[in-house]
C-alpha cells in the first residue's frame, strides 16, 4: 500500500511550505493539485493559504509533507528543526541544500533536494541514451539575463543577487547536480567564479568550470546570468557520436557516422518538473529525486570552486 493513498483525497494530506518568496509561491500553487490543507510559514500577509507565524504552531499542525523554500542561508536551521521535532515525515529542500557545505546526518525523516531539472524530458533522455557509452567531453552552457528573471521584483533586491545566498554558482547549481546524476561523480580541475558584469549586484555572475569524472570524461561548465541570449544546453562528444540536448527547446540531436536524428519532445512547461518532483516524492518513486548525500556532494564541488584561486 502506498504511504500516501491520500493523493486521491486532497483533504487528508497536510503540507507546510516554509517561505513565501517567488519559489515558495510557485510551490504553493502547484501543491494545490495535491492538497486542500496547505500552510505557509511566513511573516507576509497571505490570502489563499493558511498562515503560520511560529515554530510552535508548526508542531501543532504536524504536517505530513514539508517544503523548505526560505532563503538558502536559513535552510540548515529548518532542517535541524524538522529532524529534532518530527519523525517519519517527507521533506523537500529547495536547491541548493545550504548556502555553504556542512555535514548532515538525518535519520528520522526522509529529506530530498529540489533539483527539479532531473525531471526534464531532455535530461531523462540523455541519461538513458548515454548509459554505458564512452564519453570523452561534456560541454554545459547556461546563460540568461538576471533582470528578466522575475517581473514582480527589482532584480537588485532579489535573493539571486545576494552575495551571501545568491549568485550564479548557487542559483544555477542545477548544472553541477545533473552532470553528477548523468555522468557520475567528478572532480574539480579548474574554475573561475567572479562578478564581472555591470549588473548592480554583489554576487558572482559567471562560472567557468573544468572537471573530470571517474571515467576520465572532461567536464566543462560555463554559465552566467548577464547574457541577453537565453541558453541551456548540453553537448556530449563520445566515441563515434555527438549529441546535443537543448533544455529550452526540448530537443535532442544525435549525430553519428551512420545517421543524424533529432528527437523533439512535446511542448513542455518547466512547472511540470516541479509537479513531477512532488508527485514522485509523495508516491515514494525516489529513483530520479536528488537525495541529501548527492546534494552535499554538489556543495563540496561548490566549496572547492569558492576556494580555488
Amino acid at each position: 500500500m502506498e504511504k500516501f493513498p491520500l493523493l486521491k483525497n486532497k483533504k487528508e494530506l497536510t503540507i507546510l511550505v516554509i517561505g513565501y518568496g517567488s519559489i515558495g509561491k510557485k510551490h504553493c500553487e502547484i501543491l494545490k493539485n495535491f492538497s486542500d490543507n496547505i500552510y505557509v510559514y511566513t511573516k507576509q500577509k497571505i490570502k489563499n493559504f493558511n498562515k503560520v507565524n511560529s515554530l510552535k504552531k508548526i508542531k501543532n499542525i504536524n504536517p505530513d509533507y514539508f517544503i523548505i523554500a526560505s532563503k538558502t542561508n536559513t535552510h540548515f536551521d529548518f532542517i535541524k528543526f524538522i529532524e529534532k521535532n518530527f519523525k517519519n515525515k517527507k521533506v523537500l529542500i529547495e536547491k541548493p541544500i545550504m548556502e555553504r557545505y556542512r555535514p548532515l546526518k538525518l535519520k528520522k525523516n526522509e529529506f530530498f533536494v529540489g533539483y527539479n531539472l532531473r525531471f526534464h524530458p531532455v535530461l531523462i533522455f540523455l541519461k538513458k541514451f548515454l548509459k554505458n557509452k564512452k564519453v570523452n567531453f561534456v560541454n554545459i552552457s547556461s546563460s540568461s539575463f538576471l533582470p528578466n528573471w522575475r517581473k514582480n521584483i527589482n532584480y537588485t533586491k532579489s535573493n539571486s543577487a545576494s552575495k551571501n545566498y545568491g549568485g550564479v554558482l548557487l542559483e544555477l547549481s542545477h548544472e553541477i547536480d545533473y552532470v553528477s546524476w548523468i555522468f557520475g561523480k567528478f572532480n574539480h580541475l579548474y574554475s573561475f567564479n567572479k562578478k564581472i558584469s555591470n549588473l548592480k549586484i554583489l554576487a558572482d555572475d559567471i562560472l567557468i568550470f573544468v572537471g573530470k569524472n571517474v571515467k576520465k570524461s572532461i567536464i566543462n561548465i560555463s554559465m552566467n546570468f548577464f547574457s541577453r541570449i537565453n541558453k541551456r544546453e548540453v553537448v556530449v562528444e563520445g566515441n563515434n557520436f555527438t549529441c546535443k540536448g537543448d533544455i529550452l527547446s526540448n530537443e535532442v540531436s544525435i549525430i553519428s557516422n551512420k545517421k543524424n536524428k533529432t528527437y523533439k519532445f512535446p511542448k513542455f512547461n518547466i512547472r511540470e518538473t516541479y509537479f513531477k518532483q512532488h508527485l514522485a516524492l509523495l508516491k515514494n518513486q525516489n529513483d530520479i529525486l536528488c537525495n541529501v548525500n548527492e546534494a552535499l556532494a554538489t556543495m563540496k564541488i561548490i566549496k572547492k570552486i569558492r576556494s580555488y584561486k
